[in-house]
């Protein structure tokens, strides 16, 4: 199958390496067009613009946006709206808000367009691992992409099989869902994302209580000088508490166990606010993912107005003197 590829960034490029891998064909556009120049070889175009993309493809044609949240996915889509045709499809990939993609779907409706939203999970180790993808959509324009995303998701592998799902769609436990309508795969995956934020938070607090149980403040007795490395690891085994993201701790911890490469400055993408906002219209208490967001909040506070503010009201009211 042939598809267009907009975007070549972490993952785009690994996309259309995994795709041509399994014998697909893919057009490539990038900004950068040393970007595209580096990727263009067997079974894979470059084109000049979208104009071009569009133009290397065959009918119906099949182009997947691979772009930050925001202005530039925008913009890409309208132009695409211009100049694709009745019965083509626009995947967006990237990680936008499910409620621009159940816009974007009614104008590209209108036009005879079908555009479908794919929450795509694997980051970097996708090209290895293969992506978890969770679709939205039109179910007959999605059926008819399932060969891309066969290619793309990591498949059965040696995961143990979960017992009664013998009547469901086996296409889940190789790791793609079609989630619903339009904004559906979006939706699903802006809260894979904040569970996500909620799980990293939780291992990072649990390694700082035990970094901490050698400080002073505590009991001699009670003193604990952990090798954090070697716990993460011990807890890859056998653990309840066992993930990949656990698997990632434990290799960072043991490449560098002071984490020196990094500030504690922690972004977020939007998709945990996004979360947090749609728990509120529904009304439903979301008290992990919340903290976990806040948290990214505070580690950007290099003035630390808020805690300073703390000092100045406990030194009004009792005198109290910060430690130094």
């Amino acid at each position: 199958m042939q598809l267009g590829m907009i975007g070549l960034g972490r993952m785009g490029g690994n996309i259309v390496r995994r795709l041509t891998k399994a014998g697909h064909e893919c057009v490539v556009f990038d900004a950068n067009p040393a970007t595209v120049k580096s990727l263009v070889g067997d079974r894979i175009q470059g084109g000049n613009d979208l104009a071009d993309l569009v133009k290397k493809l065959e009918k119906p044609r099949n182009v997947w946006v691979m772009l930050p949240a925001g202005e530039i996915t925008e913009k890409t889509v309208d132009e695409l709206g211009g100049l694709l045709e009745a019965g083509d499809t626009i995947i967006d990939g990237g990680n936008a808000f499910f409620h621009d993609d159940v816009r974007r779907a009614k104008a590209m409706k209108a036009k005879g367009i079908h555009y479908v939203d794919c929450g795509t999970s694997g980051g970097v180790w996708g090209l290895e691992r293969g992506y978890c993808l969770m679709i939205g959509g039109d179910k007959g324009a999605v059926e008819r992409l399932d060969p891309i995303f066969g290619a793309l998701a990591p498949g059965e592998g040696t995961i143990p099989k979960t017992s009664h799902r013998e009547k469901r769609d086996p296409r889940v436990e190789k790791g793609y869902l079609y989630c619903g309508p339009s904004g559906a795969g979006r939706f699903v995956k802006m809260v894979h994302n904040g569970i996500e934020y909620g799980i990293m938070q939780a291992y990072a607090e649990g390694f700082e209580i035990m970094k901490h149980a050698i400080n002073k403040e505590v009991p001699e007795e009670r003193r604990y000088d952990f090798d954090l490395a070697d716990i993460a690891e011990v807890w890859r085994r056998g653990s309840v508490i066992s993930s990949w993201l656990l698997d990632l701790t434990s290799s960072a911890l043991a490449e560098d166990p002071q984490l020196s490469k990094y500030t504690g400055v922690v972004d977020d993408s939007g998709e945990g606010r996004w979360t947090v906002n749609t728990a509120i219209e529904e009304a439903v208490p979301a008290d992990v993912l919340s903290a976990a967001l806040y948290a990214r909040f505070r580690s950007r506070d290099k003035e630390g107005t808020a805690n300073k503010l703390l000092s100045a009201m406990r030194h009004a009211f009792g005198g109290h003197v910060e430690s130094k």
